[in-house]
């Protein structure tokens, strides 16, 4: 959600931005700028793709050495020229970009309106860089100060980049709530949303921290807190390759990113699950194994995806651990006044590290004495710095908007802490502890099967492409797969879709099951399989489609079903993994059959670090 890039060095800037902001374009946009600092300071924004705002500057003076770019999502104000970032200064002298929200910008913007500023946009970024352009010409002061103050006033998340003729070579920076790292080279330096722009010209990084300022210049990085006081800025090493962000041969993203499955999965569980030793490594865990066993209750928070890996952990926690659990929207729980006590674990669950709602949830949680476990994939992301403990999910850079290969790295994870938590404590026996552990083993070789011929998968997408409302069902560990595999389709195709528990249909949803809605039942062989086997007669019975999950021998489900998608035996408890990988390629292919954008499906955000 909104994208973030800067340099400033001794290269041109331009090029370095444009092509960071096309790095950025996963994260959801519908407008694109930069502003450029030379002597004088030139702004071009546009509506639309980065490319369009690439074609719109043909012709342009672009030199320069400093520069920011921004891609917006639009909050304050709809999609245009006018309200896409950089904004410039009612004196035309500084350009600001904002990833964020301002929610006190209305009486800002009143007191600022009453002093004769004329505004442009219906942006709160707007309102913010003139209120500290203001405060900057009635204080006399420089321009970080001027930042200073003015963020002491305002209410809200931010990740601020600013740029002024009166300080050449110089971007400053701020950010609460909203992700920020700086890449350090040599006489240069990159700013960014997350890694991905900088990853070709360095590998040493400064993620910045919550109220943080920080002043960039070729050759110098200064960091302070909003006391004025200098912080050491913390150097890490990015484990990270340009590969990992390129398509690599594939068509989308979201295709190579489906059938890195088997190599993410096994990143996840190499160095942690040693089933010949009969032991799971997880420092997270390990250096907290007392609070984790001894947690009067567990609440999983999350959103989206995530909130369906929450789900499924909820089952696994109170089966394998026997803690009671509940799972949590983060943002409905932020504003709840939720029952914390000292002893309950909290887990966070996000795929970024960013999620602005979740981010809070913790903050709230962490304040009333709760230990915070964060389940991340981003390594240096705001969750993972929050959390007394956690555990990344080792997946490699998520491009496509949609999460695949990020929620079974969840679902990874939270299986191994299932495990190693019920084993300590004494609730799981060592026999069935070591049946998991060889089946989980297991699990990366069996996603690889299921992914050696997608032809069929694809054949269906072709033949309900054009259904325009699909019902997804399933029982126990397979309820979560069923709302996670409505969710990408609804992602993916824009074709409504819902997920219920196979039991509930008769609650509601049967009534509109005819000869025309395609039912998807998640229908592999486990405890519940009989009782699915009887809601699978109950839409033929109505007429409806049936399109199934099913495992592989299975002779009963494909006697009934309309269309049969195939997935290796597994134990139940871990079988969702691989459930997935069929739903997952069937709302890829239906999308491409419906001829839409699968990597940047339309008003959505991979990182949402706003309300």
């Amino acid at each position: 959600m909104c994208g973030i890039v800067g340099y400033t060095g001794h290269r041109q800037a331009y090029p370095v931005v444009l092509k960071g902001l096309k790095r950025l374009e996963y994260r959801g946009y519908d407008s694109s700028g930069v502003a450029l600092l030379n002597g004088d300071l030139k702004v071009y924004k546009k509506k639309g793709k980065v490319s369009e705002l690439e074609e719109a500057v043909i012709g342009q003076d672009l030199q320069a050495n400093t520069g920011i770019g921004h891609t917006r999502w639009a909050t304050h104000g709809e999609p245009s020229d006018r309200n896409a970032h950089p904004h410039q200064s009612a004196s035309g002298t500084i350009a600001m970009i904002h990833n964020g929200i301002i929610e006190n910008y209305a009486s800002i913007k009143h007191e600022l309106q009453n002093k004769g500023y004329v505004f442009k946009s219906d942006t709160d970024t707007e309102v913010l860089l003139n209120f500290i352009e203001d405060i900057k010409r009635n204080n006399n002061s420089s321009l970080e100060e001027a930042l200073r103050i003015a963020l002491r006033r305002i209410v809200g998340a931010y990740c601020i980049l600013l740029v002024d003729i009166d300080e050449p070579e110089t971007i400053i920076a701020a950010r609460k709530g909203s992700p920020l790292v700086i890449g350090i080279g040599k006489g240069e330096h990159f700013l960014a949303s997350d890694a991905s722009p900088i990853i070709e010209y360095t590998k040493e990084v400064v993620y910045v921290n919550d109220y943080e300022i920080a002043i960039i210049k070729p050759d110098e990085l200064v960091l302070k807190n909003l006391g004025n006081e200098k912080q050491t800025p913390f150097i890490q090493k990015l484990d990270l390759e340009l590969a990992a962000i390129e398509k690599g041969g594939y068509e989308h993203f979201m295709l190579k990113e489906i059938h890195e499955q088997p190599d993410t999965i096994y990143d996840c569980l190499r160095g942690r699950l040693l089933h010949e030793s009969g032991s799971i490594t997880m420092s997270g865990v390990d250096n907290h194994l007392e609070a984790l066993t001894s947690a009067n209750r567990m609440v999983l928070v999350a959103c989206g995806t995530s909130w369906h890996a929450a789900l499924l952990a909820e089952y696994m926690f109170e089966e394998l651990c026997r803690i009671p659990v509940e799972v949590e929207y983060a943002s409905e729980f932020r504003y709840r006044n939720p029952v914390i006590n000292r002893g309950d674990v909290i887990i966070a669950i996000s795929q970024s590290g960013e999620t602005a709602d979740t981010l809070v949830a913790l903050e709230n949680a962490r304040e009333k004495g709760a230990f915070i476990f964060g389940v991340v994939n981003a390594v240096g992301s705001s969750i993972a710095r929050m959390s007394h403990a956690g555990a990344y999910s080792h997946a490699g850079p998520e491009i496509g908007v949609a999460s695949t290969k990020a929620f079974t790295g969840q679902l990874a994870v939270l299986a191994m802490m299932a495990l190693k938590i019920g084993y300590a404590k004494g609730s799981l026996n060592e026999s069935r502890y070591l049946q998991l552990m060889k089946e989980l083993e297991a699990i990366p070789e069996k996603v690889r099967e299921i992914l050696q011929d997608t032809s069929n998968i694809r054949a269906i997408a072709e033949k309900y492409k054009d259904a325009s409302d699909f019902l997804y069902l399933g029982r126990g560990y397979n309820f979560p797969i069923a709302l996670e595999g409505a969710l990408k389709l609804k992602e993916i195709s824009y074709i409504h879709a819902e997920g219920y528990p196979a039991a509930e249909m008769k609650h509601g949803p049967i009534a509109l099951v005819d000869e025309t809605l395609p039912v998807v039942f998640v229908a592999t062989k486990d405890s519940y399989y009989e009782k699915i086997v009887s809601n699978v007669q109950e839409i033929k019975a109505r007429k409806g489609i049936v399109i199934a999950v099913a495992t592989e021998g299975d002779s009963v489900i494909p006697g009934m079903a309309d269309d049969v998608m195939y997935v290796p035996d597994a134990d139940e408890i871990l079988a969702p993994i691989l459930s997935v990988v069929p739903l997952q390629l069937l709302s890829y292919y239906i999308g491409i059959a419906k001829g839409l954008d699968v990597d940047k499906p339309r008003n959505l955000a991979k990182s949402v670090t706003v309300e």
